[in-house]
């Protein structure tokens, strides 16, 4: 992961509970929707062949890493598999501390303002702030009060009316996942309403973007 580019669209899309046979149009749909990257969670079946799969389907066009990566060994079948980003739902130090030593980017969650400087000091690149929707944006720029230089990744409730919210109080990035990947969406092979939603999320941060 080039994290200058995320940056500069700092959309991220989690798929879980995919499956092999819809890695493909999917990749294309997500493409089409102008998102740029993406995580698929470990806790999927298969998740390392997936990872490979999409890395295969959607060459440079599509950045891939892994979620819910919850201990050193799905760490390292993340990365055998071509993931070049991690994230995780709590903060695991020698996972954390891996990745930043190997200059991989890292993504860990927390909560507490405890947690989120924890993340931060182990070497995360963005602390996920998880789940986002129970606090709301308000509680973001609370966080950058003491924490102004602490990068913060919004996930869990957010939505393409409230985004702007997010940016404006201080998150760096914002995460999104059943809410645009339905399970019955993947299900019905519903890949267009995907992309629907997913242009939802990229139109949106472009006019908020070209608005400040």
């Amino acid at each position: 992961m080039d994290i200058n580019s995320f940056k500069r669209l700092p959309l991220l899309g989690i798929l879980r509970g995919v499956n092999t046979d819809s890695i493909e149009p999917l990749m294309e749909a997500i493409i089409s929707a102008r998102l740029e990257t993406i995580e698929i969670t470990m806790n999927t079946e298969g998740a390392s062949q997936l990872i490979k799969k999409a890395v295969k389907t959607s060459g440079p066009r599509l950045t891939i890493g892994a979620g819910t990566v919850l201990d050193m060994r799905s760490l390292k079948s993340a990365l055998d598999a071509g993931a070049t980003f991690i994230v995780m739902p709590v903060v695991i130090n020698e996972v954390i501390k891996y990745c930043a030593d190997k200059k991989i980017p890292v993504f860990p969650g927390a909560l507490t303002p405890r947690e989120i400087y924890e993340a931060w000091d182990l070497g995360a690149t963005m602390v996920k702030v998880f789940p986002s929707g129970f606090f709301g944006p308000a509680y973001f720029k609370e966080i950058k009060g003491p924490f102004d230089k602490i990068e913060l990744l919004a996930c869990g409730g957010v939505t393409p009316d409230n985004m702007k919210d997010y940016f404006t109080n201080g998150a760096s990035a914002i995460a999104f996942g059943a809410s645009v990947f339905r399970k019955e969406w993947l299900a019905k092979k519903d890949f267009a309403s995907i992309a629907d939603r997913i242009s939802e999320f990229t139109k949106n941060f472009s006019i908020s973007k070209a608005e400040s």
